[in-house]
């Protein structure tokens, strides 16, 4: 750093905080570390009693970190967000919709493990809604060499490493199995839980059949489901190993590709995932999901909605968090499961 007339400092950079007071008014730092001096801050400083300034020297091959904010932001993408303002060198980025949040985790690491940067976002493949904080940048120093940026990029490479990708799913259909709620025997408490699920990711219910027991009947009603021209395909109840439980096999015959049956989730261990040929989504969901305050559904739905394909090796991956700890109250998602 070194030390300069106040009036000679337009353009250059402040090396530390510069506190004003005003008696009963005011006293905060007017100026701070890294402020770059415009014309109209000189009257300001020199108010202050600020005849001198220590500022940066910038030299050739250097960076202020608000310019260098800006170039770690141009790493993360920004489709589907908004970005803050600048500030003391660091900028957010919140959500511009709801949606599904994905992180590149492997090319962040490789980012963050360069020198004197540094991106944070919130966990991904989590769903986050309109204003959610997202994700935050800076470096480290006030001003970072030039070399150090591009090492960053290197390390990013060409895509953005965040994304957010808006819920597109729009209707569904649900069958609900059992001969016992069919008959009327006991009164169908699944369907409302998942129509409540559905509807938080803009999805409406617009089927609901009773299938009874049998994987024909099963079959049957999981077809003129999908006559309906639902976009989502849900079977509630009839996952276990009971003999009169044939929602798995049900869902087999009638034509669906399956992805999962099972899951290292609990709640939602015999959960099932598939897919018919024109990509329509099917699930078998487990009894748990009516009553559990947040279930493997609840991790695979945000997915679904945002007609992101499920994998195999998605599903195996939730074992290391997919354990729920039962709190009370609950406080999904604001938890550590699924993460």
């Amino acid at each position: 750093m070194k030390l300069i007339r106040t009036e000679e400092a337009v353009g250059h950079v402040l090396c530390h905080d510069m506190t004003q007071i005003i008696k009963d008014q005011y006293k905060d730092a007017r100026f701070r570390k890294g402020h770059i001096v415009t014309e109209d801050d000189i009257p300001v400083l020199l108010s202050m009693g600020k005849e001198n300034l220590y500022v940066w020297e910038m030299t050739p091959g250097m960076v202020h970190e608000n310019d260098a904010a800006e170039r770690l932001l141009a790493l993360c993408g920004q489709e589907n967000m908004v970005r803050s303002e600048t500030k003391e060198g660091k900028i957010e980025l919140r959500a511009a919709c709801d949606g599904l949040f994905r992180v590149d985790s492997q090319r962040l690491i490789a980012v963050n493990s360069r020198e004197d940067v540094m991106i944070a976002t919130r966990k991904g493949n989590t769903a986050v809604k309109k204003g959610d904080k997202l994700a935050g940048m800076r470096v480290i120093p006030l001003v970072i060499e030039e070399g150090k940026l591009k090492a960053a990029k290197a390390a990013a490479g060409e895509e953005p490493l965040l994304e957010l990708l808006p819920y597109v799913k729009k209707t569904a259909a649900i069958v609900a199995t059992g001969s016992e709620v069919k008959k009327g025997l006991i009164q169908d408490t699944f369907t409302p839980v998942v129509k409540d699920k559905l509807s938080a990711y803009g999805i409406e219910t617009i089927s609901v059949s009773y299938s009874g027991d049998g994987v024909e009947n099963v079959a049957g009603a999981i077809s003129q489901a999908r006559q309906t021209g639902a976009e989502v395909i849900l079977c509630t109840g009839g996952m276990s190993v009971d003999p009169d439980d044939n929602t798995p096999g049900g869902i087999r015959q009638s034509g669906a590709k399956i992805v999962t049956y099972g899951a290292p989730v609990l709640p939602g261990a015999m959960f099932l995932l598939g897919y018919y040929d024109d990509g329509t989504p099917v699930m078998g969901l487990p009894g748990c999901v009516m009553y559990a305050g947040a279930t493997i559904f609840d991790l695979v739905l945000p997915w679904v909605a945002a007609d992101v394909s499920v994998t195999k090796e998605w599903i195996v991956s939730l074992g290391e968090g997919g354990l729920c700890l039962g709190c009370q109250p609950c406080r999904w998602p604001i938890c550590p499961f699924g993460k």
